[in-house]
């Protein structure tokens, strides 16, 4: 079993944990309607890129 040499430090420790928190989805404008989305997923109306993909129910 392997065993360690030397005690791992508190900060090299928390240096492993740094960049665990979540961001924000990134959102993009839409160019054709001007609405909010995450980049590269289809919009709340089932537009993407300006071309209606999804048809949506009135």
């Amino acid at each position: 079993m392997a065993v360690q040499k030397h005690r791992k430090t508190r900060s090299r420790r928390g240096m492993r944990r740094s960049h665990n928190s979540l961001s924000e989805p990134t959102l993009s404008t839409d160019a054709i309607t001007g609405k909010l989305h995450r980049r590269h997923h289809v919009s709340e109306d089932g537009t993407y890129l300006g071309k209606q993909i999804i048809e949506s129910e009135v």
